[in-house]
């Protein structure tokens, strides 16, 4: 194996080099914050992760399962901070970058294994290996490297309860970052609806919805899908709205909890829309 491992580097010992200056003019142009600069490295980033994730798979061979689990906590935080940058190119381009953007990135996120799923038509819960003894606190997101999965209702010792995206009692203020349209993301035992927008808003197929800067229970931008389907109402003046999410949820075996706690008053408020059964 070893010398083996010597031969590929040899062979490809160029290709090395040169992804090993890119990565220094990454770092460069990370610590710019020129609009031009903050949009090649969101392009940077995008095409990271998508390198990432198509080579996953072929170093899963060669690495310790710990290793795994490093780095899909490194893509998770990739994909924060990915749309971090394309959330700064936006109100840099309308002239509001001086009102500060909230850093994502910044948040520490801890790994968790899914040890049990409670599912059923209406109601979608997972139990996960992290609790107390862990900083974990009744409150926190769950996301996976692809986007929000959904958030801890009931957190022990050792173990807790995340409430997840497929769940009737979940409701999660959401926004369309392309025109800043906001409304309420609900499961209602099919799909994943956001009900009552105008139809006069600018809203298309495709939109990518995100957590809310609104919603004091999960930061914002956290990518959660896409617009798959418009449907009206029977007077034909608001829209429904059908997401796809990014998260194969359903299948998810393991998470991450972003260990972000809201303000304490205003989190009672909104958990208490967070109804449960």
């Amino acid at each position: 194996m070893i010398k083996f491992t010597q031969k590929i580097i040899y062979q490809f010992k160029e290709y090395f080099i040169l992804l090993l200056l890119v990565l220094i003019s990454l770092l460069f142009i990370s610590n710019s914050e020129n609009p031009k600069a903050k949009r090649i490295q969101a392009f940077a980033l995008a095409n990271f992760a998508v390198v990432q994730n198509v080579t996953s798979s072929f170093v899963s061979i060669f690495v310790k399962d710990e290793s795994i689990e490093e780095l899909k906590k490194q893509n998770a935080l990739i994909m924060l901070e990915l749309e971090k940058s394309r959330k700064a190119e936006k109100e840099n381009q309308e002239l509001r970058s001086l009102l500060g953007l909230k850093d994502t990135s910044k948040y520490s996120l801890i790994a968790a294994n899914v040890v049990s799923k409670l599912v059923n038509k209406f109601q979608g819960n997972f139990i996960i290996d992290r609790g107390l003894e862990h900083g974990l606190v009744k409150g926190m997101p769950v996301i996976n490297s692809a986007g929000l999965v959904g958030i801890l209702m009931d957190v022990e010792k050792n173990y807790s309860v995340v409430r997840t995206l497929y769940n009737t009692s979940l409701n999660v203020a959401v926004t369309i970052p392309r025109t800043n349209v906001n409304g309420v993301l609900n499961f209602n035992g099919r799909d994943l609806i956001i009900k009552n927008i105008p139809t006069t808003y600018d809203v298309k197929v495709g939109d990518v919805i995100q957590t809310s800067e609104f919603s004091t229970a999960f930061p914002p931008a956290i990518p959660i899908g896409t617009i798959e389907k418009k449907e009206l109402n029977m007077l034909g003046l608001l829209h429904s709205l059908y997401v796809k999410p990014f998260s194969d949820i359903n299948t998810s075996s393991f998470l991450f909890v972003v260990k972000v706690v809201p303000s304490k008053q205003i989190n009672k408020l909104e958990m208490n829309l967070i109804k449960k059964p």
